[in-house]
């Protein structure tokens, strides 16, 4: 009877020594994947700024495209967690895409966006807003830019710890604003150029109501409110 009562105390002591593995594995994984995305973001960065250093920074201004490869690389994080979370939500909201295959196809689309027609945004962001001569020297405007990128990038950052979604583009534009004004005053911004970047952020809200509202009413006319809506979708859908 001793044994029995010695060996069950053995088997509670060995549960309860198990059980505290148990939560501190727990305790563990939960601490990892709350510092496993931060983590990724430095060694991205870092990244970044060590290929910049190694295949574009052989000139004299080498700290410069260290430095502003790394403020791009910390803006492209903070737009792949707000301004593309934007139009991923819709979608993974709907049960169209899960959130791994939209993640891929906003990678994919995002970079060939930029790549293939991203140069006339850049170009008004670049000369548009704040003309390059209207600044003393050439490395006084470099560092605007820069400052109003990591300004940009700080803001967005802020706002996605928040949970609010924000335009990367509106950001931007008044980072450059900022800066140049800050640098050369407020005559050296082109107010004709802001004004029409800030009218298009009033159409293009009301533009892609309307064409959001002309896909609901159709697809609602022409699949939804017909009596044989699998006929009606295999013949509108493609």
């Amino acid at each position: 009877m001793a044994d029995k009562d010695l060996e069950a105390r053995h088997l509670e002591t060995l549960d309860r020594d198990l059980g505290r593995f148990s939560d501190l594995e727990l305790a563990t994984s939960r601490v990892a994947r709350r510092y496993a995305g931060p983590g990724i973001a430095f060694l991205f960065i870092v990244a970044a700024g060590l290929a910049a250093a190694l295949f574009l920074g052989q000139t004299s201004n080498t700290l410069i495209v260290v430095v502003a490869a790394a403020f791009g690389a910390y803006m492209a994080l903070n737009i792949g967690a707000n301004d593309v979370a934007n139009n991923m939500g819709p979608a993974v909201g709907a049960n169209a895409l899960t959130m791994t295959g939209a993640i891929v196809i906003a990678a994919i689309f995002e970079s060939a966006g930029a790549l293939i027609a991203g140069g006339d945004v850049v170009e008004t962001i670049s000369k548009g807003i704040v003309a390059p001569d209207s600044i003393a020297t050439p490395a006084a405007f470099t560092w605007a830019m820069m400052a109003a990128l990591l300004a940009s990038a700080l803001w967005v950052n802020l706002a996605t710890w928040i949970g609010a979604p924000v335009s990367t583009t509106h950001a931007v534009v008044g980072g450059v604003v900022g800066a140049g004004a800050a640098a050369a005053g407020f005559g050296a911004v082109n107010w004709a150029s802001l004004g029409t970047i800030a009218a298009s952020w009033v159409i293009s809200p009301v533009l892609g109501a309307v064409v959001a509202a002309g896909f609901l009413w159709f697809i609602k006319a022409r699949i939804i409110y017909q009596e044989d809506k699998v006929a009606a979708a295999r013949r509108w859908v493609p």
